[in-house]
């Protein structure tokens, strides 16, 4: 388990592990980041309650490097590593039921379902929406599926085998760390797991301002994966990022139309694609939102497409970056070959220039 700040939800998350009915042995290791609340202090008064508990530093805070930092401390005779964090409850027989499928199918990882489950008004839209297709897309992890091999999984229960062939987590990727590990894993041959009875809640965003940062990360990360996996770039990653593309180009065409041009025309085909997707966004809240309360109901629009939208910048900022930096290199790249290039012919016209003089 990793935990950062999680004060307020990490003895739940704890309560949870020490709660399963697995029959073997079982123990925990907690990789805590330097938080700005107690969770440091509360991780150790956790773990001296728990004998089967120690806690662990991860210096960075960053979620890959506190997984290996638990991983390298269990018991070197365990061979099954099950991954939770502290934002998360595990079911009472979460653990059992994930070995057993571990053994059955002979997979190197078994994972099922985030299951968000929201306090507030505004929880209940976010975990509405992390659940639906329009707002996180298909995968089967949010919106559920039959059982069997798949990309990538919520969480996940790994041979620790498969872990130490793997080189573990790799700790560049501070999102999406989950996601390439099983990509690596599966290009090694193996096979990632899917049940969707393996359900583990989670406790979602709690206010606009910190799902918007959440999202925008994400969206960034996920352009880091396609950036080193070139292959795993599909559609559905791109989705989000032309729509908020279109949504900006828009935007400007409008500022400029009302500075500059003044034409009705322009203001009019500008005006499309933001009352376009603004009615995607509307529909799809009417046709998923069924059964959410009046108060969730209200926000559901707006968490809807401050997803999209902090998905999408996170995403194209995080391209854009990458690509300048990239020009910018090869530039300077070049630049500097033509520096060298004119010094060396400088040095062989003094050198052509000096030679009767040498010579005589």
């Amino acid at each position: 388990m990793t935990a950062l700040n999680e004060e307020r939800h990490l003895p739940d998350a704890v309560a949870s592990v020490f709660a399963q009915d697995y029959p073997g042995s079982l123990e925990l290791v907690v990789a805590v980041g330097p938080s700005h609340d107690r969770t440091r202090s509360v991780a150790d008064a956790l773990a001296a309650a728990h004998r089967r508990m120690k806690v662990v530093d991860n210096p960075s805070g960053r979620t890959p490097a506190g997984l290996n930092c638990a991983i390298a401390a269990i018991d070197p005779a365990s061979t099954v590593v099950v991954r939770t964090d502290g934002h998360a409850s595990l079911p009472s027989g979460y653990v059992r039921h994930a070995v057993e499928v571990l053994l059955r199918t002979g997979a190197a990882n078994v994972g099922g379902m985030m299951i968000p489950e929201g306090v507030t008004a505004f929880e209940r839209a976010v975990a509405r929406a992390m659940t639906k297709p329009i707002g996180l897309g298909p995968a089967r992890f949010h919106v559920g599926g039959e059982a069997g091999p798949a990309d990538t999984v919520y969480l996940g229960v790994f041979r620790r085998s498969v872990l130490e062939k793997t080189g573990g987590f790799d700790e560049y990727f501070a999102r999406a760390q989950d996601w390439e590990l099983n990509h690596r894993i599966r290009r090694l041959g193996e096979v990632v797991w899917f049940d969707p009875s393996l359900q583990v809640h989670y406790r979602p965003r709690s206010d606009l301002a910190r799902l918007a940062s959440q999202f925008h990360g994400s969206g960034a990360w996920r352009w880091q994966v396609i950036r080193v996996h070139p292959s795993t770039v599909n559609l559905r990653y791109l989705a989000a990022p032309v729509a908020t593309a279109v949504l900006a180009a828009s935007g400007l065409a409008l500022v400029l139309d009302a500075v500059v041009l003044r034409s009705a025309r322009v203001a009019a085909a500008a005006a499309l694609p933001p009352v376009g997707y603004a009615a995607v966004v509307l529909a799809g809240s009417a046709a998923t939102g069924d059964g959410l309360d009046a108060d969730a109901g209200r926000w559901y629009p707006l968490v809807l497409a401050t997803i999209h939208l902090s998905w999408g910048s996170g995403f194209l900022l995080a391209a854009a970056d990458d690509l300048t930096r990239d020009a910018r290199q090869r530039i300077a790249d070049w630049w500097t070959k033509q520096v060298g290039l004119r010094n060396t012919a400088g040095r062989l016209r003094s050198l052509v220039a000096d030679a009767p003089t040498r010579r005589g």
